[in-house]
């Protein structure tokens, strides 16, 4: 029992050092990381939703007469699709493909005005770091509980599907952070353990409002 003291005062004497812990110490370092990356996903999600009301999304509309319909295509793979090589339809896919062109180059230049794509790289730049000091983080060895509380509170800042999921291991995972990090200020009252100042859900780097539709546009890595 007097070992078990003697081990807790000591652990306490350094919970909320860093110092003496490096998986706290990439903690803190992954926390500012993560809290610029959240920043500037909001900052490109704002353009992104100014470029699409300001411009709309590339798109031609092709008419198909022997169809008597309307089609709309938003890439060139689109038309391809579309016309082939069929040579009765030269003119409707050469309209086709001006005037998406045209769309696109007012895409891009409202893109290049107001720095969407500048953003999108900034945001990746820092998703790349921050994912690279989470790796260290995860295999770095906990020296202390605050050190265990720094991995749990990195794991439910990334890995939860959604706020407050209540899906295992989820709540689990919550329910054993706040036991670290009540332990923790146990041994050592007033010290700062990773998740204790937790009063809600972690908010997502991407709410659920952000228009899928965007998301949707650049897949084929439309972002340059």
């Amino acid at each position: 029992m007097l070992q078990f003291q003697q081990s807790a005062s000591a652990q306490g004497a350094f919970a909320g050092n860093s110092t003496c812990d490096p998986a706290l110490a990439l903690w803190r370092e992954w926390q500012s990381a993560y809290a610029h990356t959240v920043e500037l996903c909001r900052k490109q999600q704002y353009l992104e939703r100014r470029l699409v009301e300001a411009i709309g999304f590339p798109k031609a509309e092709v008419e198909l007469p022997d169809e008597n319909v309307t089609v709309t295509v938003s890439w060139p793979g689109d038309i391809e699709d579309l016309f082939g090589d069929n040579p009765d339809v030269v003119d409707q896919r050469a309209r086709a493909e001006k005037d998406l062109a045209a769309h696109q180059a007012r895409w891009d230049a409202e893109d290049r005005r107001i720095g969407y794509s500048a953003a999108k790289r900034e945001e990746l730049a820092a998703g790349f770091r921050e994912q690279e000091l989470l790796e260290a983080l995860m295999t770095a060895p906990a020296a202390t509980p605050a050190g265990v509380a720094a991995k749990l509170d990195a794991i439910l800042r990334e890995g939860e599907s959604a706020e407050d999921c209540t899906e295992f291991p989820w709540p689990e995972l919550r329910a054993a952070l706040g036991d670290l990090a009540r332990i923790g200020q146990a041994q050592q009252p007033g010290a700062f353990m990773p998740g204790s100042d937790r009063n809600g859900p972690y908010p997502r780097k991407r709410p659920e409002e952000v228009c899928m539709s965007v998301m949707m546009y650049q897949r084929g890595d439309r972002v340059i």
